[in-house]
């Protein structure tokens, strides 16, 4: 039976928390002490070493060798049912999608445990309920989070195909892309160069555009002897930036240096002998001299009589909607982070404020860009099916059209004469997983929570096994900034639902709909998924619990980066937030009867 004293208990160990997240919002809503550029850097601090120091400090003081597998198992299954049941949902409903499937894992499947689930458990079953959520965190950091960025991955490497070879993907035997590009989400602008082998399979090479075009476009306009100088734009990866990529708005589609007639006619062969009449222009990104313009610039057809993409769309050769390029090739728009708290319609920037994000921010103020009205994307209209863009084209092949409930984009095969859907051809399953596998890699060697999870689950393994206790100068170090974290990240919420326009981002229906999926579905699915692993008592109470709480984090910021219902995600992290504590509540009251 719960008494008195054990809610008060609770709330001596979450209100704190909630005391941090008001002083911050108060900060910059009411008396406006803080700029947004200081946001940003007290952001950027909490990214780079409370949160990962705060994280080491829990995985590095649990002991892993007294592990509750089956706690372990009911979490895992919960997760492992939810994906079945949407696979099967995106196979089979003409409702069902990739998209949404992912936002609805997310929802469902991966709460707030490290900055709240931690303190709130503590609170309510003891010290003990601490240790099962640091498990927890370890699976989410090393599991649960990188198969996130897989199906991001996934679903980026696929609009990049479709777009670029909607009708010979299936011929592509091998990828290789640059080691500057950190991701396949549609904001970098990309470009793509085929090569027709000698078994007549095309070898695909990913790289970015806008350096070359911009060197290419610079020499004709100057000349070699013109004393300007031509020097590729640096990257903009350095050794304390995390997922960074370049925002974009309103993109458009990007180029590709693929001709599909080129193909054909090298594989089905012209004139009869298998050879085109005029040489390929595979890898041709140069210059038209007929027209005055580089490949794929303004003009609406190229000197071979292939028409050039039309603009819109989510890839692009140049960036669209954020105004002009900086003088060193640079995107107008921001730079994002992990751990970047944001929305796509903040009136700050762009990019929005970003919780936990660094770049020249500050220098870029000034270029703000105008907010869009939510309404444009239709936010109330709830629905799990596609819709065609107003102003979108039509084209042979896939279509990307704009969900109803979110800013993104969306595959949407077009259906063929009968009316039913044509799938299109993707390259083989092997060729698809290395490409994929190499841009999750390079995110996760670029998330400072990854290190810390390694390193403090590393280190708990060495000290439990042979009792070997931290020196007490290093101890210091990590704790004098780990003690920080968890306020700090509260305080840095809080700055991010300060610049927010609106709490409720996504419209009433849609996060009714996202609440509902977090504190209700979550916690059932977890509950079936105990009993069949055979939990009970405070296991099952803690299960349960834990899966009540608000939205986690990191599946914003995947959601913020790849442009996939930012929204939804926005709204259930601070509306999650909002209600977080009595809903929890009312399941440890219920659970205690």
């Amino acid at each position: 039976m719960i008494t008195p004293t054990d809610l008060y208990h609770v709330l001596t160990a979450v209100v704190p928390l909630y005391v941090a997240m008001i002083l911050a919002y108060g900060s910059v809503k009411w008396w406006k002490i803080f700029s947004p550029d200081q946001c940003s850097g007290i952001n950027r601090f909490v990214a780079l070493f409370a949160v990962p120091l705060l994280s080491f400090h829990f995985i590095s003081t649990n002991n892993p060798y007294t592990m509750n597998f089956r706690f372990i198992a009911a979490d895992t299954l919960q997760k492992v049912i939810v994906l079945v049941i949407l696979a099967i949902w995106s196979r089979v409903s003409s409702r069902g999608s990739l998209e949404w499937s992912i936002t609805l894992f997310s929802l469902s499947t991966l709460p707030n445990t490290l900055v709240m689930g931690i303190p709130l458990l503590k609170g309510m079953y003891g010290d003990y309920s601490g240790s099962l959520m640091v498990q927890i965190v370890v699976l989410q950091c090393i599991i649960w989070y990188t198969l996130m960025l897989f199906l991001f991955e996934y679903r980026g490497a696929r609009l990049l195909i479709v777009e670029q070879f909607p009708d010979t993907a299936g011929s592509i035997i091998s990828f290789k892309v640059d080691s500057d590009i950190l991701s396949l989400d549609g904001k970098e602008p990309l470009q793509t160069e085929a090569e027709v082998g000698e078994d007549g399979k095309l070898h695909v090479t990913v790289r970015k555009s806008t350096s070359s075009r911009s060197e290419i476009f610079s020499r004709r306009s100057h000349g070699p002897n013109s004393g300007v100088s031509l020097t590729p734009r640096p990257s903009n990866l350095t050794n304390v930036e995390i997922f960074s990529l370049q925002s974009s708005r309103n993109p458009t589609p990007r180029g590709s240096s693929f001709n599909h007639t080129d193909f054909y006619s090298m594989v089905n062969g012209k004139n009869g002998n298998g050879v085109s009449p005029r040489q390929s222009n595979f890898g041709n990104l140069g210059y038209d001299e007929e027209s005055g313009v580089t490949a794929f610039g303004g003009n609406p057809s190229r000197g071979n009589g292939y028409p050039a993409p039309p603009s819109a769309g989510i890839f692009s050769p140049v960036g669209g909607g954020t105004g002009a390029r900086k003088a060193n090739g640079a995107d107008g728009g921001k730079d994002l982070h992990m751990f970047v708290w944001s929305s796509s319609a903040s009136p700050v920037s762009e990019g929005g404020i970003h919780v936990f994000r660094g770049g020249d921010y500050g220098n870029e103020l000034g270029g703000v860009a105008p907010q869009k009205d939510y309404d444009e994307f239709g936010r109330d209209e709830f629905s799990f099916g596609n819709k065609t863009v107003t102003n979108g084209y039509d084209k042979e092949g896939p279509v990307l059209s704009k969900l109803g409930s979110s800013s993104t984009t969306e595959l949407h095969p077009k259906s063929d004469v009968q009316g039913e859907s044509k799938p299109s051809a993707m390259p083989p399953a092997s060729v698809m997983t290395r490409l994929i596998l190499i841009m999750v890699w390079r995110k996760i060697i670029r998330n400072p929570n990854t290190y810390s999870s390694l390193f403090g689950l590393t280190w708990s393994l060495i000290s439990f096994k042979w009792n070997v206790a931290m020196p007490a100068i290093v101890a210091g170090s990590i704790s004098i900034l780990s003690n920080a974290g968890l306020g700090m990240a509260m305080f840095s919420l809080g700055l991010f639902m300060a610049l927010q326009p609106k709490i409720i981002a996504c419209g009433n229906s849609v996060a009714a709909f996202a609440m509902a999926v977090r504190f209700l579905a979550g916690p059932a699915v977890m509950a079936a998924a105990s009993f069949a692993i055979g939990l009970k008592g405070a296991l099952l109470h803690i299960a349960i619990v834990q899966a009540a709480l608000p939205q986690g984090i990191v599946p914003f910021v995947f959601a913020k980066e790849y442009n996939l219902h930012p929204d939804i995600l926005s709204t259930g992290v601070i509306f999650g937030m909002l209600i977080a504590l009595p809903i929890t509540l009312v399941y440890y009251i219920l659970l205690g009867l």
